[in-house]
């Protein structure tokens, strides 16, 4: 969905509430898998296992829970070609599912600013160092609002939803 004023956590509640209102109407919503890592997301098809989309952590600017389903969650991404702003919304099958989402997004801005921050100290170091271990550097706050820091982690995290 095409985000025309960024506003943050506001554009991911805009287009949470257009996606509610759009699928009210479709009998089967498309079921896809997100993998998610400190590269970034990727929105697989649960049918075929073909990658639908990429998305690079540092084109991520925010992602949020919805405040009126729980369940439902989004995030805003920069199309670099275009310059335009785009809002992607999911939902998860129940409520602890979106969470674990949005803290993993959480976690993987963190490990991506880490190495980023470390890169820029010690030279191109583009994997994890064999001392790296993988916690935010402060308390993650609660999953309704995940703010976009630019990072990278070994490994990723793959979710079912609608």
């Amino acid at each position: 969905m095409l985000v025309k004023e960024l506003r943050g956590t506001e554009s991911t509640q805009d287009a949470c509430a257009k996606m509610r209102k759009s699928t009210e109407q479709m009998k089967k919503v498309p079921t896809i898998v997100l993998s998610v890592s400190y590269k970034g997301v990727k929105f697989i098809d649960a049918t075929n296992k073909n990658i639908i989309a990429e998305h690079e952590i540092r084109n991520i600017s925010c992602a949020a829970q919805d405040p009126e389903d729980l369940s439902t969650f989004a995030y805003i991404t920069k199309d670099l070609k275009t310059n335009h702003h785009y809002c992607h919304v999911f939902t998860a099958f129940d409520v602890n599912l979106a969470y674990e989402i949005i803290l993993t997004l959480g976690q993987a801005f963190e490990v991506a600013y880490q190495l980023a921050l470390q890169a820029r100290k010690g030279g191109h170091s583009s994997t994890l160092p064999e001392s790296f271990e993988n916690k935010p550097s402060k308390p993650i706050p609660k999953p309704r609002v995940s703010i976009r820091k630019s990072v990278e982690e070994e490994g990723s995290h793959e979710y079912m939803g609608v």
